[in-house]
């Protein structure tokens, strides 16, 4: 799996505060299988369990506006 923007933030996010995958998981509320996937860039995902984790972390999921590079 590719990993993204998002699974990239949740893992330095996790590390900077010192947090194991198992740690993440119990302060989360959500599964340990969850975190492991969410980590590794699982392309479909539950966005109330990834807010469950961005939320420990001050963060949350959201609408963002899509940047669209002109056409020549």
């Amino acid at each position: 799996m590719e990993k993204t923007t998002l699974s990239k933030f949740v893992k330095a996010m996790r590390k900077e505060y010192g947090l194991t995958q198992v740690d993440l998981s119990e302060k989360s509320g959500v599964g340990l299988r969850f975190v492991r996937e969410l980590e590794q860039g699982k392309q479909t995902l539950r966005l109330d369990k990834v807010n469950s984790i961005l939320n420990l972390f001050g963060h949350e999921v959201g609408a963002v506006p899509i940047t669209k590079t002109p056409e020549p």
